[in-house]
């Protein structure tokens, strides 16, 4: 599958990117993708980010062994954030080994 013409990349050339567990609902994670993570995404159907930090490819798991791989996708409203439902192999989504990377509270009150 191409990536979709209608897709609005932020002026970096990235679009940010939300993992969410298929089975149950949980968001893993929060990342981002350039047009070819994306589109190698939607071919092989396993997530591969871009990495702001290290400025490079990154599939998910290659280090970790923690894959997330596609169950669907989908884009927002404004077609500049995407959704994936994900299956979740491994420990976790977060570089810490937590299970998702929204494990910190925040004290709202």
């Amino acid at each position: 599958m191409p990536v979709p013409a209608q897709i609005v990349f932020n002026a970096d050339g990235l679009v940010p990117v939300i993992a969410q567990e298929d089975s149950t609902g949980t968001v893993l994670m929060l990342a981002w993708m350039n047009r070819e993570t994306l589109d190698e995404t939607l071919r092989t159907r396993r997530m591969v980010y871009w990495s702001r930090s290290r400025r490079e490819r990154w599939a998910k798991g290659d280090t970790s062994g923690d894959i997330q791989t596609v169950v669907s996708a989908a884009y927002d409203c404004d077609a500049d954030a995407l959704l994936f439902r994900v299956v979740q192999e491994g420990e976790g989504a977060c570089h810490t080994g937590a299970r998702t990377c929204f494990h910190n509270p925040l004290d709202a009150g």
